[in-house]
């Protein structure tokens, strides 16, 4: 009769109706992630989607037509995409992550990045959600590096302030939510600018002038890829086991400055790298930086959370598409 239940209920994420579809065969377990068209969130996304999981992406200014388009800052939109999806696990990618934007623009920086992120928690915790808040290496001073999760935090700059104290927002909101500080990211890009890493590309190809490159601050470049599979991790193991919670740490274990990330690059396309120059003061301009603030990794390795994409095979996969000379590309691809 009507009055039965059909087998499969399936999301159409286009409009958030229910449809109904006999023999389609969905994922049970729900993934909602925030700031899906971002360089992560895509990543994270896809990783989810890929593994057996029905994941929802949610964007605001590049959302449509893939994602569902969520202002964050929309406490009844969140509250409905949440009650209407019922996630088992929510991504929050979505940030204001550029120090330098978020000291121009504290008030909507601290909006998005705590207020956002707190609001988020609770609508989580009220649909019993597991939450994993994406935060970052920047909430730490860079003086006594490696960083274990249980560190006091320091934050050199307005961009790990405000992301400290969205941890903080989350945590008290939901208690079993999950932070999982990462570092400098990179991956398959949509445009260079997207990543502090692939932006460098056109200086590096450039070669017919000079280009100063920081070689002061540390960093440990890490693949997004990478980011997606542990947090895809850490979901289905916290399924299993409900004290997976609190602070985690997650990077790549190459260590590198601009410079370097830079020459790496020139030699992982066979490009000159003598117009590249290492500047190794400390930057003056902008917001300031951690000088070293390499993350301890260790707890998440315990629990057997892992992935590590070499910088040289990742960063090639990233950026080959931008090679302006093709001719390279066609002896190496064809």
């Amino acid at each position: 009769s009507s009055q039965e239940i059909p087998d499969v209920w399936i999301l159409h994420s286009c409009s958030f109706g229910l449809y109904w579809h006999e023999d389609v065969d969905i994922p049970s377990r729900r993934a909602l992630i925030t700031g899906a068209t971002g360089l992560l969130g895509r990543a994270v996304f896809k990783e989810f989607n890929e593994n057996n999981w029905n994941a929802v992406g949610c964007g605001y200014r590049r959302a449509q037509p893939r994602f569902e388009q969520i202002n964050l800052l929309d406490s009844v939109a969140v509250h409905d995409i949440i009650h209407d999806f019922q996630p088992h696990v929510i991504v929050h990618c979505a940030a204001e992550r550029r120090p330098d934007v978020v000291e121009n623009q504290p008030e909507a920086a601290s909006q998005l990045n705590v207020a956002a992120s707190g609001n988020l928690a609770k609508e989580a915790a009220g649909v019993g959600a597991f939450l994993i808040y994406i935060s970052t290496d920047y909430v730490f001073d860079g003086t006594s590096p490696p960083y274990k999760e249980t560190d006091v935090p320091n934050p050199l700059n307005l961009y790990g302030k405000t992301k400290l104290e969205g941890e903080k927002a989350v945590l008290e909101n939901n208690e079993g939510a999950a932070v999982l500080r990462i570092p400098i990211l990179y991956g398959e890009v949509e445009r260079l600018e997207e990543s502090a890493v692939t932006v460098m590309f056109d200086k590096v190809q450039f070669s017919n002038k000079s280009a100063n490159m920081d070689h002061w601050q540390q960093r440990f470049p890490t693949n997004v890829k990478d980011v997606a599979s542990v947090c895809r991790q850490l979901a289905e193991k916290r399924m299993l086991d409900p004290s997976i919670r609190g602070t985690f740490h997650w990077s790549g274990n190459e260590q590198m400055t601009k410079y370097e990330m830079a020459c790496a690059i020139a030699d992982a396309f066979n490009l000159p790298s003598s117009h590249l120059r290492p500047i190794t003061d400390c930057p003056v301009v902008g917001a300031l930086r951690p000088r070293n603030a390499q993350l301890d990794c260790s707890k998440l390795e315990m629990l057997g959370i892992g992935q590590r994409t070499p910088f040289r095979a990742g960063i090639k996969e990233s950026l080959w598409p931008f090679l302006i000379d093709k001719r390279w590309r066609q002896t190496v691809f064809h």
